[in-house]
């Protein structure tokens, strides 16, 4: 693959994430707010090349991809950005503020694609996100073999609907990890073994990601590392609350699933794995 791409946003997801776009054949122009995250990138991926600012990144390149932390920063990087033609938002931001961002790129023959992943660190190494895409149909299938250097893309709708399904994913999978972390302490204090009963789960109807991965990975060693901070969780699941709410669609269970999130990020504060949710639930229970 011989394009060039510029790439903004640095941290533990961008940095595999456009690691995974060098070792494809692209050419990637890099670039991170903190200097210290550009140094770290540069020793990590030196076949790309850092420059001093975001709208450097444009120079060259037939695509900007982002991955920021909220929809504030990506607005902010995309000022920045006049250069680009097609700007690929592949944070966890709000769908209805990339829409408007898009109708603006738009007045002046610009793209905005977004383009939110799934499937934590381990799947930005190894190149198995599963990538949501929104925009329009001819641009998304340009940028589907980039996208495919990185997971498993699929054009989800117009833009917008890649964001939307992302905060959606989110809260379906917040929910799991209170559900099943809830089950599992019911189940010790009865006497089972957590062990046991995960086995038994994952061959059976109340298996998630959270049985399958996150428990047994992250939970039960103690050590809490699927690096996806709390605070980003509870962003994303508010995200998906708020859309609930434009749609008039009623959601009680996920009105009470960020209630009990937004606990755990007070107590945890927001550079907590979002895993360490199972270990407040349990130290509650303990001093209930």
């Amino acid at each position: 693959m011989t394009r060039t791409v510029g790439f903004v946003g640095l941290g533990h997801m961008g940095t595999p994430m456009a690691s995974r776009l060098v070792d494809a054949g692209v050419t990637v122009r890099a670039y991170d707010a903190s200097p210290d995250a550009r140094d770290a990138f540069a020793a990590a991926v030196p076949g790309a090349t850092v420059v001093g600012s975001a709208g450097e990144t444009a120079t060259g390149a037939e695509a900007v991809l982002l991955c920021l932390p909220n929809s504030d920063v990506v607005e902010a990087v995309v000022a920045e950005l006049d250069a680009a033609r097609v700007v690929v938002d592949m944070s966890s931001s709000e769908p209805l503020r990339t829409r408007a961002l898009a109708a603006q790129l738009a007045e002046t023959g610009r793209v905005l694609v977004d383009a939110p992943v799934s499937g934590g660190v381990s799947g930005a190494r190894a190149g198995t996100l599963a990538i949501m895409v929104g925009g329009p149909e001819e641009v998304v299938g340009e940028l589907e073999p980039l996208l495919a250097a990185m997971g498993r893309p699929r054009h989800v709708g117009p833009v917008g609907a890649g964001h939307a399904l992302k905060a959606l994913n989110n809260l379906m999978s917040a929910a799991h990890l209170v559900a099943s972390s809830e089950a599992v302490l019911v189940g010790e204090e009865f006497g089972l073994d957590p062990v046991v009963m995960l086995e038994v789960v994952n061959g059976s109807s109340g298996r998630s990601g959270s049985t399958e991965n996150k428990w047994p990975n992250h939970i039960l060693p103690g050590t809490y590392g699927a690096g996806f901070g709390i605070g980003l969780m509870v962003k994303d699941i508010h995200i998906a609350l708020d859309l609930a709410g434009s749609t008039g669609v009623p959601t009680r269970h996920a009105a009470a699933t960020v209630a009990l999130w937004d606990e755990a990020l007070a107590a945890l504060g927001p550079a907590a794995d979002h895993t360490e949710i199972a270990r407040w639930l349990r130290e509650r229970k303990e001093t209930a």
